[in-house]
């Protein structure tokens, strides 16, 4: 089947201003609230990691490991808010027997561990393997060859990014939580889509960078107005609230593009993979 981009666009807003009230408190609850507090507890970094022009590899590699020493449990706290948060939202959005909150929100912490066994098992073997060939380009000498290389792992990787972009889908929605089925899965739904969805992605992605770097900047401007301290909660609340909106807008995609391509039966269709 191959993927409408409209007719997935369209989907993706229906899907979420029919459910408006829950997808609110839920990107509230996972998105707004941990990026503020992220962004207002987090160091500045310009401050914190103040390296001088001619510092030594290892000053620089000291710094950053005292900068995450003090910070690594703000992001991890934010790395599992907005996992569990991404796919409870992605459980809300389905089109038919929709879960309560509650019940979403369970989805979202029973798929965070299939989701993190997943990703861990494409990375690791995706390192494997594309070390094994760098390495093997680097080693015959030839400079030409490990460019070649390296430019065709990096585009293998965007590849695999986008014939993986279903995972979180396929877990939250179909309920999929043994990793290397729902690996297989997204795999397999978006088959013959690879392109379109590439710049179906890309087209999302620039016009969000667009849009959120010129309000950033309008913000920016008006608090800078009122003093540092004023901005930098000004700041925080606004790109909060943007990042919050931005990824509801993305999940709304994926889950549109997710039932378009999984077809009216994809609860059926589970019950096989699980």
């Amino acid at each position: 089947m191959k993927l409408d981009m409209n007719r997935a666009w369209t989907e993706a807003l229906e899907l979420i201003q029919a459910n408006l009230g829950v997808v609110a408190t839920v990107a509230g609850v996972f998105f707004f609230l941990p990026y503020l507090v992220f962004s207002l507890l987090m160091p500045d970094t310009a401050t914190t990691l103040n390296f001088e022009p001619d510092a030594a590899p290892e000053v620089v590699m000291e710094q950053l490991t005292a900068f995450y020493a003090d910070v690594w449990w703000i992001m991890l706290l934010l790395f599992v808010t907005q996992t569990v948060g991404t796919l409870a939202l992605l459980a809300l959005l389905r089109a038919n027997n929709r879960p309560t909150v509650g019940e979403a929100i369970g989805v979202g912490a029973i798929g965070f561990f299939t989701s993190i066994a997943a990703s861990i098992l494409f990375y690791v073997g995706f390192g494997i393997v594309g070390g094994v060939l760098l390495g093997i380009a680097i080693a015959t000498g030839i400079t030409e060859l490990a460019v070649i290389v390296g430019i065709v792992l990096f585009v293998a990787m965007i590849y695999a990014a986008v014939k993986l972009s279903l995972l979180s889908p396929v877990i939250a929605i179909d309920k999929i939580y043994n990793p290397f089925t729902a690996l297989l899965r997204s795999w397999r739904l978006t088959k013959g889509n690879s392109v379109r969805l590439f710049f179906f992605y890309l087209l999302l992605i620039i016009a969000i960078l667009v849009v959120s770097t010129v309000i950033s900047l309008i913000v920016m401007l008006v608090f800078g107005l009122m003093g540092e301290e004023v901005m930098r909660v000004g700041s925080g609340l606004v790109n909060s609230a943007i990042n919050a909106v931005f990824i509801v807008v993305m999940l709304g995609v994926l889950a549109a593009v997710h039932r378009q391509l999984a077809g009216p039966d994809v609860e059926e269709m589970s019950e096989t993979f699980e």
